[in-house]
């Protein structure tokens, strides 16, 4: 499968997040320009992300210490844990009446809590990341990590050629337009375009907006599918320095639809913000920066499948890596990845557990270790050692 085919297939998520299903798409327009348009403006704007000047640069070998399609958590203490299970209870309970408020907040690019399933926190956490954090906000820069599909990813082609123009509002009426020449980049009024970078701006009130969601009132909030329940819900995002939090509002439960979110909005400043403020300042007086997780002597990846979590060596200790180190370690990962599909084929109940341990051409050691759905790679660059002492120093680290 080529570079740009792999990466694509690990934006699926985000695409039927926002815009729903290729197939739905299709049901709404069989056609089949509706969902052209919106693959070619998706792919266009994810592929923003890589550019360096005028070239493409996918994702290499130097990223295969980071693990894409999972979230990185903060550390909390029992204390700080209960106060921000008290916020969250407030924000499920803005919506009013039975119907419940999902959230997630975080804290610089690092979850700190979620009420959605491990899939859509992914997902959303992924796109927080990317959007809406205050790093987000403010860099142009972009980071991306080793190539692997998210198993959660649907399968998605893109149609070569420019698709035909189609018309677009946020409550979703759509118009086509068929005086799009050949070649020609299609001609789009008010198509979502979730991916579409400087989108998102803050408010004096601290709630983020996104201008390519217009309602009548000037930019709105973007509606979302999650993939656990299937459910539509707006996408409200209030951010108090380095806390973000999303906030996620059933359709169901607005009586005049986005024209209600003002109220949520009101409700939330009005009874949360104190609270907003608390978390934030104790969080960050506790936060030991990126480094805060570094694990002296190791550079590794620690990935958790089940729940869609991982945990690393910080970039600026990866890069101490040679290049050596790095490209055995990527091979080593591309050879795991071989050994479950494999294992999977043979018995898709059963989870292998296996290790390796890989002397490279630079005599580093990597290694790598999958036990009970969760998996450990690290690199050792002390040539002098023996496979014995990998072994060990792998078995301390799963120790700690």
């Amino acid at each position: 499968m080529c570079s740009f085919a792999r990466n694509f297939k690990r934006s699926t998520p985000l695409f039927v997040m926002f815009l729903g299903s290729v197939r739905m798409l299709l049901d709404k327009q069989p056609s089949g320009e509706l969902a052209r348009t919106h693959l070619y403006f998706f792919v266009t704007d994810y592929l923003t992300d890589f550019k360096t000047g005028k070239r493409i640069q996918f994702p290499s070998f130097r990223e295969c210490l980071r693990e894409q399609g999972t979230v990185q958590m903060l550390t909390i203490s029992r204390d700080m844990a209960i106060e921000i299970q008290s916020l969250v209870t407030l924000l499920g309970s803005l919506c009013g009446g039975i119907t419940m408020c999902n959230s997630l907040i975080l804290f610089e690019d690092l979850l700190v809590s979620t009420t959605l399933s491990p899939d859509d926190t992914a997902n959303l956490s992924n796109y927080g990341v990317m959007r809406l954090t205050p790093h987000a906000l403010s860099s142009t820069s972009s980071s991306w990590s080793y190539v692997r599909m998210s198993k959660s990813a649907s399968n998605v082609s893109v149609v070569s050629g420019s698709p035909n123009a189609v018309l677009a509002t946020s409550h979703g009426s759509w118009h086509t337009s068929r005086d799009t020449a050949p070649g020609e980049e299609p001609r789009i009024a008010n198509v979502p375009r979730p991916l579409q970078r400087d989108k998102w701006t803050k408010g004096v009130d601290g709630f983020l907006l996104n201008d390519g969601w217009v309602t009548s009132s000037g930019p709105g909030n973007p509606a979302v599918w999650l993939q656990h329940t299937e459910e539509r819900l707006y996408l409200c995002v209030y951010q108090y320095k380095s806390l973000t939090l999303i906030l996620l509002i059933p359709l169901s439960s607005l009586v005049n639809g986005e024209q209600d979110i003002p109220l949520v909005k009101k409700q939330l400043l009005d009874n949360a913000s104190q609270k907003i403020v608390n978390i934030e300042e104790k969080l960050s007086r506790g936060w030991g920066g990126e480094n805060a997780y570094h694990v002296s002597g190791y550079r590794y990846l620690l990935v958790d499948g089940d729940r869609n979590v991982s945990r690393a060596s910080p970039a600026a200790k990866v890069n101490t890596l040679s290049k050596d180190s790095l490209l055995a370690l990527n091979k080593l990962r591309e050879e795991v990845d071989i050994e479950k599909a494999r294992s999977k084929l043979d018995n898709p109940e059963h989870e292998k557990d296996f290790e390796a341990c890989i002397r490279a051409r630079n005599n580093a050691w990597v290694i790598a270790k999958v036990s009970r759905g969760k998996e450990l790679y690290m690199a050792l660059e002390k040539a002098s050692e023996t496979l014995l002492y990998a072994s060990d120093a792998m078995e301390k680290f799963s120790d700690r």
